[in-house]
């Protein structure tokens, strides 16, 4: 291929691109030497109500919060395991404050208000509130509070900054470990899913959407036709997890459906359902699981059990 000859403006051209990288790493290398946590990071996680719970808790946020050099942040051990596994939310918040201080935008950079709209997440009668980002949906809404028991560590079991690729060194988090899979903060597979799949009919012998087919379960004396099948007879050992309440669940399902059916395909982000385990129940069938539960584990993961699973 014949090569261009140069114009009298190449030179230029290619001294102006140098300059302009130099400025960027210059920067990049600036704002490494004068990163430090964000200072309303610690007021945010207070006035969420997101304290150490000791004293011990407090000598370890200000610990993260003395570190001002941005690769010593970054390579810190509690971004990874076994810190990671004990690392409580204020110690998270510390340095990432930002994820709860920050707020949705009140007017669109296309000139629409968000206060006339309504999100979709706002439709449901479970919801009450502004619209709101998604840290704060999960972690400190009312409905959160209530119903939830998130933690940071739920979803962020730490961040190795190699190549966000698991099991690519020796200390790296081991993909049997719930490593998070390929350029992913998050394993969604054992997180988002147990709240965002598909509403499982077919596992319970139905068809169509729970939209339709709840007009036939429901009456006034029986609001919730949900428990016209879970109140006694399936599944009536549930939701014995630590992060959910379950008192709080079990006491306003009586008369909600849409709290269960929020959790269970309500807000299907997923094309597949999560394959929940079997903790027993009184009066379960003891043969062989059926087709749809064959591998199916009878408990929750260890590191989530609480109640009666928990003692057992």
């Amino acid at each position: 291929m014949e090569r261009r000859p140069s114009g009298p403006n190449d030179g230029h051209r290619k001294a102006t691109v140098a300059i302009l990288a130099l400025l960027g790493v210059l920067s990049l290398l600036l704002w490494r030497m004068t990163w430090s946590p964000s200072s309303s990071s610690e007021t945010v996680a207070q006035a969420q109500g997101i304290k150490p719970a000791d004293e011990k808790g407090k000598q370890a946020v200000a610990a993260l919060r003395a570190i001002t050099d941005y690769q010593a942040a970054k390579w810190h051990p509690i971004h990874f395991k076994p810190q990671i596994d004990s690392a409580t939310d204020a110690e998270c918040l510390a340095c990432h404050g930002e994820v709860l201080s920050s707020k949705v935008r009140a007017t669109a950079p296309a000139g629409n208000k968000a206060q006339p709209a309504i999100a979709w997440y706002q439709t449901l009668d479970t919801y009450k509130g502004d619209q709101e980002t998604f840290h704060a949906r999960h972690l400190t809404t009312p409905m959160a509070r209530e119903f939830m028991n998130l933690k940071c560590t739920f979803c962020h079991q730490g961040n190795d900054p190699r190549e966000e690729a698991p099991g690519s060194s020796a200390t790296t988090t081991p993909i049997s470990a719930g490593a998070a899979p390929l350029r992913k903060m998050v394993d969604a597979g054992s997180t988002c899913l147990l709240c965002h799949g598909q509403f499982p009919a077919a596992n319970m012998g139905l068809e169509g959407k729970w939209s339709d087919l709840r007009e036939g379960m429901e009456s006034a004396e029986s609001p919730n036709g949900c428990l016209s099948c879970h109140a006694e007879q399936f599944r009536t050992n549930r939701h014995q997890v630590n992060y959910l309440n379950a008192s709080a669940i079990e006491a306003a399902d009586k008369t909600n459906a849409d709290l269960c059916y929020g959790c269970h395909g309500g807000r299907s982000w997923y094309r597949i359902t999560y394959p929940y385990p079997r903790h027993p129940w009184p009066g379960m069938d003891s043969g062989p699981a059926p087709d749809w539960a064959k591998g199916r584990p009878a408990v929750s993961r260890p590191e989530h059990l609480v109640g009666i699973a928990a003692k057992k």
